[in-house]
C-alpha cells in the first residue's frame, strides 16, 4: 500500500491574502487623511517662514538700494552677472518666482513700505489660511479663502 500525502501545501490561501489586503486598506484609510492634514500644515508653516524671509530680504534691499523692492523678482537672484537693484540675489529663485510650497506670494511696494499676500494655490488642499504682512513685520491670517488684510488677526509666531 502507498501512503497518500494529505498535508496542506505551504503558503497562504486566497482568503488569508484577502484578509491581509483588507486590513492594510483599512489602516491606509485611517492614515491618509492625517497625512494630508500634516502636509497642509507644513505648507502653511512654510508660507509663514517665506514671509519672514521676504521681510529680511526687504530690509537688506532697502539698506542697499534706498527703497523697498517692488517685485519678488527684484529680491531674487540675477540671471547672470552681479546682483543689482533689478535682481538683488536676496531670496531663492523658487520664492522669487512668486510660488513656493503650495502658496502664491504677491509683493506690492509703495513709497512708504510694502505689503505681502500669501494665498494657497489650491485652497483646502495646499492650505486653509491666507496670510498678509507689511513693513510692520506683523503677520496676519484669515481662516478662509478671502485674502487676509491688515485688519485680520495676528498669528502668534514666536
Amino acid at each position: 500500500m502507498q501512503k497518500v500525502d494529505t498535508r496542506r501545501a505551504k503558503g497562504f490561501s486566497l482568503i488569508e491574502l484577502l484578509v491581509v489586503v483588507a486590513i492594510i486598506m483599512i489602516i491606509m484609510g485611517m492614515s491618509i487623511p492625517k497625512l494630508l492634514t500634516a502636509k497642509k500644515m507644513t505648507f502653511e508653516a512654510g508660507a509663514i517662514k517665506a514671509i519672514s524671509t521676504i521681510h529680511v530680504a526687504q530690509a537688506q534691499y532697502q539698506s542697499q538700494y534706498g527703497r523697498f523692492a517692488a517685485t519678488m523678482a527684484e529680491l531674487g537672484p540675477p540671471v547672470k552677472g552681479k546682483p543689482s537693484a533689478s535682481s538683488a540675489g536676496l531670496i531663492g529663485a523658487d520664492l522669487a518666482s512668486g510660488e513656493k510650497g503650495g502658496y502664491k506670494y504677491n509683493l506690492v511696494a509703495n513709497d512708504s513700505g510694502y505689503t505681502i499676500h500669501a494665498n494657497p494655490t489650491a485652497f483646502g488642499k495646499t492650505g486653509d489660511h491666507t496670510y498678509f504682512s507689511d513693513e510692520s513685520l506683523v503677520i496676519r491670517l484669515n481662516a478662509g479663502a478671502e485674502p487676509a488684510t491688515d485688519d485680520s488677526p495676528e498669528i502668534n509666531a514666536r
